[in-house]
């Protein structure tokens, strides 16, 4: 039903200069869940989520956001989400406490201090409420910058790589703040790399070339992926895996540590090529059920491939 969904958007189409950025993208995130958004730099996540949140206006396609009209109310929608960018953009000159206060009379909200003692309280921040921000860690400045984005209490919240450069424990922290926040009903819609974040989303959505790819859990993305996986253990791995992608059967061959994971979409001709190598002394093979790394690096490469497909047709 549309009240059960915070997002629900369809054939979203944006260019820039004659470039295509998003395609018809269609997507419908519940409420109080957690949505992974993934795809290759410049596949059109981030002019996505403007367009969601009200920031940008699309070419064509329709849809709501909270029940909201993206085209028609796109100022009440924003008032009612939060969006976290890459980039830290806080006054890096001021203390934690006066940017929060800056944002809260941004959002024109009473009872100022009562807010900002609420999210330095929730965040673990109110020990360093007097500090200034460019003396925060990247860690902290996260934090920082999510305690501005939940101020005004959002029903969505908007994350474009939010842990790019911060160590793995506050990553780690960072992702257990938002489960909680997700169990309270926030919705939350996050752009990352990491394939350890995508695994604690309770959905993923994957795009490229501003075209909707794949959306589900993450099993029900590995298993749509269609791919049969082998691992090869032994020495040599790298010239091995130069060997084989020269086989149309082999979509990837990937290192992973001391081993070498080999990847196609026809389970039979993958392991005709494979065959010969089956029977090498110097490498031991046993199948495994792809991983989601698998299935990305497998997407990641297609794009390569056609990208590259009209040069080698010149």
């Amino acid at each position: 039903m549309e009240s059960e969904l915070a997002i629900n958007v369809r054939n979203l189409t944006k260019s820039f200069a004659g470039t295509i950025a998003v395609d018809h993208f269609d997507i419908k995130v519940p409420k109080g869940k957690i949505y992974g958004f993934l795809g290759p730099n410049g596949s059109g996540k981030t002019t996505t989520l403007r367009m969601i949140c009200g920031l940008l206006t699309p070419d064509d396609g329709e849809g709501s956001c909270l029940g909201l009209n993206i085209r028609t109310e796109s100022t009440e929608i924003r008032k009612r989400i939060g969006y976290m960018t890459q980039q830290f953009s806080f006054w890096e000159d001021l203390s934690v406490t006066e940017n929060l206060l800056f944002v809260a009379r941004i959002y024109g909200l009473e009872n100022n201090e009562a807010h900002i003692d609420r999210v330095l309280e929730s965040l673990g921040l109110t020990d360093r409420r007097h500090q200034l921000a460019g003396q925060l860690s990247g860690g902290w400045k996260q934090r920082l910058a999510l305690a501005a984005c939940i101020l005004h209490q959002p029903e969505l919240l908007l994350l474009d790589e939010p842990t790019a450069g911060v160590d793995p424990k506050a990553r780690r922290d960072f992702w257990d703040r938002i489960h909680q926040l997700a169990a309270n009903g926030l919705t939350v819609l996050v752009s990352t790399h990491y394939m350890d974040e995508v695994e604690r989303c309770h959905a993923i959505i994957y795009m490229s070339k501003g075209k909707l790819i794949a959306q589900g859990t993450v099993d029900d993305v590995i298993a749509g992926a269609g791919l049969t996986t082998w691992v090869a253990q032994g020495d040599t791995l790298m010239e091995l895996a130069k060997e084989l992608e020269k086989y149309p059967a082999v979509k990837t061959a990937a290192p992973f540590g001391n081993s070498l994971h080999v990847s196609g979409t026809d389970k039979q001709q993958l392991e005709t090529v494979l065959a010969p190598y089956f029977g090498n002394p110097g490498y031991q093979w046993h199948q495994e059920t792809p991983s989601f790394e698998d299935v990305f690096i497998r997407y990641v490469g297609d794009e390569d491939n056609n990208f590259k497909q009209p040069e080698a047709s010149s």
